[in-house]
């Protein structure tokens, strides 16, 4: 199987840590912020596809576990890092604005091909989620092939309640995770949902007691899959992908044309204003 020297495993990451399990063949990327709840920021984003693309690159790699460190999985999207210039930039008295909104196009894009990187390793990805998985947490766990989680696991898709359209896959892939019904109540509300309800929906197989229990669970899956012949299973999880990576695909390109026009709005100054004060936000629709 050879051994883990590939760039994965070299490079000195910032916002994740890579390691070889003790079981041949399975790497453990774990999420390290470095923001707050291991909170998705600019480096995040431009290290994401990076890592799974190294990984996938790697024939030493069968199978990848994916986990936070600290006590939560994700709580998502580092909104002020990663959006905060553009509050500015769309507001009043800016008049001309397709030039700003081409380049937000572009990042949205960015965003959305950090997700997609993960789905398309040919590698399948364990995600095993304790703690909190906000936003774009679920996101990046809905390109995951299989999540397990702890009891003290939960989820959200809280996009709506920060005045935001969810545009970085999760509206897309969970469709076919936990079928229509599920995904209108989640991404309509914003509603946080325990782990127990998580496995009830199917979003994740199992609930597991503890977080020791929850990575021995991630690990002895993984292994089963790397024992198996790699070309297989990377036959299987591309025909696995076929459909529903085109719809997604399509999917994302709406979702990232309706944020570059709409994303800036009253109602996402009053969200970010919230967030900052601790507070519930009050919106108007503007």
């Amino acid at each position: 199987m050879g051994n883990s020297s590939g760039t994965a495993f070299t490079q000195p990451w910032t916002a994740f840590t890579v390691e070889q399990a003790p079981t041949p063949g399975v790497a453990v990327v774990h999420l390290t912020g470095p923001g707050r709840g291991n909170m998705m920021g600019l480096a995040f984003w431009a290290e994401l596809p990076q890592v799974f693309a190294a990984l996938d690159a790697d024939d030493s790699v069968r199978a990848v576990v994916l986990a936070g460190v600290g006590s939560t999985f994700s709580t998502g999207l580092d909104v002020q890092e990663v959006l905060g210039g553009w509050l500015g930039r769309l507001g009043s008295g800016a008049t001309a604005q397709a030039a700003q909104r081409t380049e937000l196009l572009g990042v949205i894009r960015s965003l959305q091909d950090g997700v997609t990187a993960v789905a398309r390793c040919r590698k399948p990805v364990i995600a095993a989620i304790h703690g909190w998985c906000i936003g774009g947490g679920v996101d990046l766990i809905s390109a995951a092939d299989v999540r397990l989680a702890c009891e003290d696991a939960t989820f959200s898709v809280r996009e709506t309640r920060l005045a935001i359209v969810a545009d970085v896959g999760s509206l897309q892939r969970l469709r076919g995770i936990i079928g229509e019904g599920a995904l209108r109540e989640l991404a309509l509300t914003g509603k946080d949902i325990t782990a127990a309800r998580a496995e009830k929906i199917g979003l994740v197989n199992d609930v597991y007691p503890d977080h020791e229990t929850l990575m021995a669970a991630a690990l002895e899956m993984a292994a089963e899959i790397a024992a198996n012949s790699p070309l297989a299973v990377a036959g299987t999880k591309a025909v696995l992908n076929e459909d529903r990576e085109e719809d997604v695909a399509r999917g994302l390109r709406h979702v990232a044309l309706w944020n570059a026009a709409f994303l800036h709005s009253e109602d996402l100054l009053e969200a970010v204003a919230a967030l900052g004060e601790r507070r519930p936000g009050v919106f108007h629709g503007k």
